[in-house]
């Protein structure tokens, strides 16, 4: 007699937050290069930082399935894997996508593939900052980072932007944010 099959494993959410330089899209290219194929990187093209590519601020870098939509996430999935869906969809950026992407990783859960999802918890407001509140009360399992604070050196928790531009998306690197702490962030400074 043969011993039972496994049952397939359960599709699995890990949400990779922190503020800005914290290594979210370092963890998140780790894992994702662990992770068995078939498999899928996708990059939202709001983020003009980086082409067809996750890139991290280290410059490491994967291409990437550029995405202009949370809406087109599963049709772009379709058309990239006609066969079958991938095993595992890993989304850096999440913050860019807004709270339009929580239903397309909840419809891959559905269909039994595991999502990574990597970004910013918290605006430079120091806000909530969708889809990750939505994501991380939905995760299997939550990676929070942190780094130091660019003033004083304690575990920084935000991300201070370092212009007077008042949008809730502004694209930028080293120049435009700082990681801080608790009491060295300035919310809407």
């Amino acid at each position: 007699m043969n011993p039972p099959t496994p049952a397939a494993l359960p599709a699995r959410l890990t949400v990779v937050c922190g503020p800005m330089f914290a290594g979210k899209t370092s963890e998140l290219l780790r894992r994702y290069r662990r992770s068995a194929p078939p498999r899928a990187l996708i990059t939202p093209v709001r983020d003009t930082r980086s082409g067809a590519h996750a890139r991290a601020h280290t410059g490491d870098a994967e291409p990437s399935l550029p995405l202009d939509d949370a809406a087109n996430l599963l049709p772009a999935l379709r058309s990239a894997f006609p066969a079958a869906l991938p095993a595992l969809v890993a989304i850096d950026e999440a913050h860019f996508f807004g709270a339009s992407l929580v239903a397309p990783v909840r419809a891959l859960l559905a269909a039994h593939t595991s999502v990574l999802v990597a970004g910013l918890e918290r605006d430079h407001r120091g806000e909530p900052f969708a889809p990750l509140p939505e994501l991380l009360a939905e995760a299997d399992e939550v990676v929070k980072l942190s780094c130091p604070c660019a003033r004083c050196g304690a575990p920084a928790i935000h991300s201070q932007r370092m212009s007077a531009s008042r949008e809730r998306i502004v694209v930028g690197g080293a120049g435009d944010y700082q990681p801080r702490c608790r009491n060295c962030f300035e919310p809407g400074a």
